[in-house]
């Protein structure tokens, strides 16, 4: 089997809320997804999602995204998308970095993968456990009070992990955290995910201020030096993110004792091959996982629940729902929201079939169809 063509889609999806706020007075409306479609030449299809978080948030943009395919995508042609190993290893001699660039396309040949394999890419990650996983919920950032509200509504829809974006003023910060932590319930919890945006002294007042409230302290320094500093200062359970971009950050981190929960996103690692091994790695050392993206719509979020109903059950601490977020879908088949829990697709791939009239024109093409 070998690959006869490679075409990406471009698809807005607008958020059901209107609006999406987080550190630094960052925010975004309508998030920009690139669709890869991988063809062969024995009529197998694969596709895959990658959705950077605006340009702001991390080294990744929409626009890169389709701008590093046109410079990747001729050398994957002939290529077997089954043996993934061979094609990781293409894609990094030929464009070196840039890491979400390929993500798609791994996620794409995953699909093909389980498609001729006739099972669900959860089997081939390692295995399905249990019937579904737990979710959780991002709460964009509002007054303490409106974020209080929020959580109260979304837990009304069964979400019981709550992901409060702070990462602001500190003293909002603190009375955001106590504000929304009055309103949980038992077996409910509550990470303060400051994406980076506090500086040192910063988080040390927050965490200082909120020591007896049960919270996780998520990324709250832009450098992974600070974050470690803050960490080695608080006895809160403590989330790293944006600072694991790879294999060897997180090694790093694991030697240093620096988390005790760490955010494995699919596009931060290239695709779903080296996200595995990462979260392989992770269950290996005891470290707890939210499996996740970016961004995404259907196919993100398909992937999504195929590396995280195949990640045990007790290194999961949760993961996400991308395409409930959004008004567009991209796909039939895609695994939707059942509460506050979410299961993998049991048929063979992704388990997704792209809506084409939503995918429009190819925004680049390479190969024979």
């Amino acid at each position: 089997m070998k690959i006869a063509q490679i075409a990406a889609f471009q698809v807005d999806l607008p958020l059901r809320e209107g609006s999406y706020h987080w550190s630094g007075g960052k925010s975004v409306e309508v998030f920009d997804s690139t669709i890869v479609r991988v063809t062969t030449d024995q009529g197998l299809v694969g596709y895959g999602e990658v959705c950077p978080l605006g340009p702001a948030y991390l080294p990744a943009y929409a626009a890169g995204v389709r701008t590093g395919l046109t410079e990747l995508i001729p050398h994957l042609i002939g290529l077997d998308p089954r043996q993934l190993g061979i094609l990781n290893q293409r894609m990094d001699t030929v464009l070196k970095g840039h890491p979400y660039v390929k993500s798609a396309v791994d996620m794409a040949c995953w699909d093909v993968l389980g498609q001729a394999a006739g099972l669900p890419v959860c089997e081939l990650l390692g295995g399905r456990y249990g019937d579904d996983f737990v979710l959780y919920r991002a709460i964009s950032q509002q007054s303490p009070e409106a974020m209080a509200d929020n959580v109260a509504a979304y837990r009304a829809q069964g979400y019981r992990r709550f992901q409060l974006k702070v990462g602001g003023n500190p003293d909002t910060d603190i009375r955001r955290i106590q504000a929304v932590a009055q309103r949980l319930e038992p077996g409910d919890r509550l990470v303060a995910d400051a994406n980076t945006g506090w500086l040192k002294h910063e988080a040390l007042r927050v965490v200082r201020a909120v020591r007896d409230v049960d919270v996780y302290i998520e990324q709250p320094c832009l450098s992974y030096e600070e974050c470690l500093s803050v960490r080695r200062h608080t006895d809160h359970p403590f989330v790293l993110d944006e600072s694991i971009d790879s294999i060897d950050a997180l090694l790093r981190a694991d030697a240093d004792l620096a988390m005790d929960v760490v955010n494995i996103k699919i596009s931060k690692f290239g695709g779903l091959t080296r996200a595995r091994l990462a979260r392989d790695l992770c269950v290996a050392r005891g470290i707890a996982m939210t499996i996740e993206d970016t961004w995404g719509g259907d196919i993100v979020t398909a992937a999504i629940a195929h590396l995280a109903h195949s990640t045990p059950t007790q290194f999961l601490f949760t993961s996400t729902d991308f395409n409930s977020y959004v008004t567009v879908s991209t796909a039939e088949g895609a695994p939707q929201r059942a509460g506050g829990t979410m299961a993998a697709s049991i048929q063979p791939g992704l388990g997704v079939q792209p809506r084409l009239n939503v995918l429009g024109k190819p925004v680049v093409e390479r190969g024979e169809s």
